[in-house]
């Protein structure tokens, strides 16, 4: 966090609601991981695996990633390809910054838009999972929630970039 966020109450929750969803993803995470363990060690000493394990891990690790996106956001944990504008002025730098964030704040906000959509139809045609028969609706407000966060970060992190043209 910088310091500029640090001295902003909105920043701040930010990152708290942002440390949260990853503190949740990072649980989820974990007991898909004692989920396998038990899978693969009740497949190989009593040929009784937990079934539909590799359903509840597809669905818990699409759930955790959407968790993780706006931590990972603030944190600046997002591939970056500086390599093409290391060289350039400070503006230009600076000016790709913000365009970046808006740009991913945007696409954050379709995705937002467009999940509502795809939550509606996922319960209205009550998709389920071939094995358990797990709603696949689950993942959605997960979803919708982590990128409508991750928007609000993007937007926010566009707001407080410095900007100084003359550097």
């Amino acid at each position: 966090m910088t310091d500029i966020e640090l001295r902003d109450s909105f920043g701040r929750s930010l990152h708290r609601f942002a440390g949260w969803f990853a503190d949740v993803g990072g649980l989820l995470m974990l007991s898909m991981t004692i989920l396998v363990v038990v899978s693969i060690v009740g497949r190989a000493l009593f040929s009784r695996p937990v079934p539909g394990d590799f359903e509840i891990v597809g669905l818990g690790s699409a759930i955790s990633i959407f968790l993780f996106l706006p931590h990972c956001y603030l944190q600046r944990g997002n591939v970056a390809v500086d390599i093409f504008i290391a060289r350039t002025p400070r503006s230009v730098q600076v000016g790709m910054d913000m365009f970046a964030a808006l740009l991913f704040g945007a696409f954050s906000a379709l995705f937002v838009w467009r999940m509502i959509f795809g939550f509606i139809d996922t319960v209205r045609y009550w998709d389920i999972s071939m094995i358990l028969g797990v709603p696949l609706w689950l993942a959605y407000p997960f979803a919708i929630l982590s990128f409508g966060l991750l928007s609000l970060c993007c937007l926010y992190r566009a707001s407080r970039i410095p900007w100084d043209p003359s550097s």
